[in-house]
Parts: structure tokens; sequence; C-alpha cells
């Protein structure tokens, strides 16, 4: 039990560490993937590093889409396989803005909510205006924060004006 605390432990310690990043290399993707218990394909690697550095949470049928010309052996079940393994270990996390659409977030980041545009579906990360404070709220345990916006991103509303 000791152990594998200190093992998610080092790993949060090593997330933190890249938080901030804009661009993670493979090597760095493949570290974080090593230590957190999976198996640093080349695939998988690349299905991460989608997530990681596009900052567009894409879907499984997206990141299958951007992905197969340069794996032609890819499978969607490998993709939905490989983003389980994700989430599972907290590399990156589900964002269900839309019932029945996932997408796949950077995980653990600073708290922060999205914003979705309903005229070209784009997610963007958004600040959050306050926090709850959790003194005030004696018996309950946060467990995750999620907070989505939806409105016309900077693009679309000018195509209104």
């Amino acid at each position: 039990m000791i152990a594998n605390f200190v093992i998610v432990t080092d790993l949060l310690k090593t997330i933190r560490l890249h938080m901030e990043k804009d661009q993670y290399s493979e090597s760095e993707l493949a570290t974080m993937l090593h230590n957190a218990g999976l198996r640093p394909s080349v695939q998988r690697i690349s299905i991460f590093s989608l997530i990681a550095n596009s900052r567009l949470h894409p879907s499984a049928e997206e990141i299958y889409s951007n992905l197969w010309h340069r794996f032609p052996s890819l499978s969607r079940t490998t993709v939905y396989n490989s983003l389980h393994a994700l989430a599972d270990c907290g590399l990156v996390r589900e964002l269900e803005i839309e019932s029945g659409n996932k997408r796949y977030d950077l995980a653990p980041q600073p708290e922060h909510g999205h914003f979705m545009c309903r005229r070209c579906g784009k997610i963007f990360d958004t600040e959050l205006p306050h926090h709850i404070d959790m003194r005030k709220m004696k018996g309950f345990v946060l467990e995750s924060v999620e907070v989505c916006y939806k409105g016309l991103c900077p693009e679309c509303s000018d195509h209104n004006a």
C-alpha cells in the first residue's frame, strides 16, 4: 500500500512539473507513461501527445482520424483502450460536455473550466471565476470540478457580426 502511494505521489510530482508547458516531447510523454505503469508504445505516445500537446480536447474519433494515416494498423479499439488506460492512471480525464460525447483533457491540471462553441464545437480552457469554500460544506468531499460555458467563440461570433 505504501509503495503504491509513493508511485502515485512521484507520478503527480512529475505531472505537476510539466503542467505549465505548452509542448511535451515524446521522451517526456514516454517517461510519464512509464511512471504511471503503462507501456510507452509508439501508438500510445502518439495518442497521449495529441491530447497533451494540442489542447483541443479531442474525442476518440478525432484522435483516430488524426493518427490512422501514420499508423495504418491502428484500430478504434486501440484508441479506446489507450484512452481508458490513460484515464484510469490519471494522465488524462474524460470530459462529457455533451451527453454521450466524451472528450479528453490532460490531467491533472490546475482547476479550470471549459468554453464550448455551439457553432464550431471547439472547446477552450477557461479560468474559473471563483472557488467553493469546502470548509463551509461540512460533510462533503469534493472530488472534481467541471464547469462548461457554452456560446460562440471569437471566430464564430465574428461571422455573426
